[in-house]
């Protein structure tokens, strides 16, 4: 694809510049609400001018998104955003990966799948003795034939009148710790990391505010993952305390990380849309986009 030649060259710092870009989102390929059309032509109508498609475990819907995305004057990212497991907490992963599925990564993401399967069964048969009946078939109905995550089994426990909402559900069965928590059949975190690198990405640590991690097991964590091979993390994630932002990002800076950012949209109606997310703080951390191998794509648009 040739270059869009109205598009924003994506600036260098953070600092002054008011930014188009939402790194991390999802569609109808995992759990989200839209289509991958449907979703870029939100993204559009709100002003981005740079995106990532980050569905869970997959690239499905990368090549839908970037045919609409021509039509429209925007560019889309290949990404996908994997699951993994780092001293015993559920850490997720996103890779952005301007050469798309390549390398161990083809291998990864059917291991991925695999393993998001033997997940959704175990999932099903703790939550139906806690009474939510054939949950795996319910699941499966709800769901299609994309992979099941624990939202599907959330929005069948408020169908069936078990909790009144969503966040119940995560809250009281789903979320972490909970019964329906598992995480015993994702790879380990490096493991994941070496997939995204071979494929020519960039590894990204996902909203690491969201663990509910003390600041020095968070360090701990960013150092393992640098030392994994890991490049960057976001450092803004939809809305987060401004004073934890500014926190993360020394943490960043700290261990020689690129800062990210994105909105996780998943649904119209929400408190997030495309884009939508909490101030950049004042910091010397540099934007993901200018890793080298972003720069193709920093400059040019959608990448095959």
């Amino acid at each position: 694809m040739s270059a869009f030649p109205t598009m924003p060259l994506l600036p260098e710092t953070f600092e002054g510049d008011a930014l188009s870009v939402d790194l991390h989102m999802h569609s109808t390929a995992s759990d989200g609400a839209l289509s991958p059309e449907e979703l870029v032509r939100l993204c559009a109508e709100r002003g981005l001018s740079h995106i990532a498609l980050t569905d869970h475990d997959t690239l499905d819907g990368v090549e839908d998104a970037q045919k609409e995305a021509r039509q429209c004057g925007i560019s889309v990212l290949p990404a996908t955003e994997l699951s993994a497991q780092w001293r015993g907490a559920n850490i997720h992963v996103v890779g952005l990966l301007p050469s798309g599925a390549v390398g161990t990564l083809v291998e990864g993401l059917e291991s991925q799948s695999r393993a998001r399967n033997t997940r959704a069964e175990a999932i099903a048969k703790r939550l139906e003795k806690v009474g939510l009946k054939d949950a795996l078939a319910k699941a499966h109905a709800r769901a299609g034939e994309r992979p099941l995550g624990r939202p599907d089994f959330a929005h069948v426990m408020v169908e069936d009148g078990l909790v009144p909402d969503l966040a119940s559900a995560f809250k009281k069965y789903l979320g972490n710790g909970k019964v329906g928590d598992v995480k015993s059949h994702w790879p380990y975190l490096s493991e994941v990391v070496t997939w995204i690198l071979d494929a020519g990405g960039v590894a990204v640590l996902a909203h690491p505010l969201r663990y509910k991690m003390t600041r020095r097991k968070r360090g701990l964590l960013l150092d393992e993952f640098r030392r994994a091979g890991g490049q960057a993390a976001e450092l803004v994630s939809g809305y987060q305390n401004p004073d934890a932002t500014r926190d993360l990002a020394r943490q960043l800076q700290e261990y020689d990380l690129l800062a990210s950012l994105g909105s996780d949209f998943h649904f119209p109606g929400g408190p997030l849309a495309p884009g939508t997310m909490s101030p950049i703080p004042r910091t010397a951390v540099a934007p993901v986009w200018t890793h080298e191998r972003l720069a193709q794509w920093r400059r040019q648009g959608n990448m095959a």
